[in-house]
């Protein structure tokens, strides 16, 4: 049995967020959520739902911990089912399962390694055997490694961010793409870091360029269908991505070089694909969003 994660209100949480973090460090990506510390926010309990995704299906990539856990649980509560895709971490995907289980909707868990093509298809059609249908997809799911310059970035190091970041939204999309119908939507997570760069993370930054630039073209190929295809921009958030990839030191201050001197946490970043899922965001394609604590960054 897993607790239910309850969070305080969204004025409180604002007053409590911290601007700096007990200095921590995972060894292995994409990291555990339940040994951060402290955990991150990702359900608001405030969150005034209106039913906008009601009777939809959703996959979520990387939707077991951090922004993905965030945004299922925004859409469960929003009326959706969900199927998450996660590699490895099967006590945080346990956890999101339960909870969005508490909250009425269907939930099923998907464990694989995305980079392979194969994978793909397999959540595809596990999805559709549950469920029946698909309406919305969400890439999320990646990583990232510090390296103080591009003369220590391998061979293998690349090929391991591109296939996981930006080949794999290739493959899902070209799997799920024969199940939407008018009126799908597809997400992609990008980042701020491709708009602004970031020194110590160059091939993560040019994947997240890549993913930006694959949600414009996918967009302008798939509006005649009537399948809308947006992004989402986040700047720092606290997830396990940020403990298995910074070092501890680094930890400390994560997030204190933005306008709003803070790290941002998952559920702040959650609506954004709420609205971008809905038909609140009807007019919009090939669009991104930047929940980034004030960055201003290319459109």
């Amino acid at each position: 049995m897993y607790p239910v994660y309850k969070s305080i209100g969204v004025k409180q949480q604002c007053k409590e967020i911290k601007v700096s973090f007990p200095p921590q460090h995972q060894e292995s990506q994409p990291g555990l959520e339940y040994i951060m510390k402290p955990r991150p926010i990702s359900s608001n309990p405030y969150y005034c739902e209106s039913d906008k995704l009601q009777g939809k299906v959703a996959i979520i990539t990387g939707g077991d911990s951090g922004i993905g856990r965030a945004v299922a649980y925004a859409f469960a509560k929003e009326g959706a089912d969900i199927a998450i895709s996660y590699l490895c971490e099967d006590r945080d995907a346990d956890e999101t399962k339960y909870v969005i289980e508490n909250l009425g909707r269907r939930c099923i868990l998907i464990r694989g390694d995305l980079k392979e093509e194969k994978m793909s298809k397999v959540v595809v059609e596990k999805t559709i055997e549950c469920f029946g249908k698909i309406d919305i997809l969400v890439n999320n799911h990646g990583v990232q490694f510090i390296q103080n310059s591009i003369l220590d970035i391998t061979a293998e190091q690349l090929d391991t961010t591109f296939k996981t970041n930006i080949y794999s939204y290739f493959y899902m999309t070209k799997a799920v793409l024969p199940y939407l119908k008018e009126g799908a939507s597809i997400i992609n997570t990008t980042s701020v870091t491709a708009y602004e760069g970031h020194p110590l993370l160059i091939d993560y930054s040019a994947t997240k360029g890549a993913v930006m630039t694959f949600t414009r073209s996918l967009s302008q190929s798939l509006v005649s269908k009537g399948i809308r295809v947006n992004g989402v921009a986040p700047g720092p958030i606290w997830t396990p991505l940020i403990v298995s990839s910074f070092s501890a030191e680094q930890v400390e201050t994560f997030g204190n070089d933005t306008p709003m001197n803070r790290a941002g946490q998952p559920f702040e970043v959650a609506t954004s694909f709420v609205f971008l899922a809905s038909d609140d965001s009807s007019y919009m394609s090939g669009q991104i969003l930047h929940p980034n604590g004030g960055t201003i960054s290319g459109s």
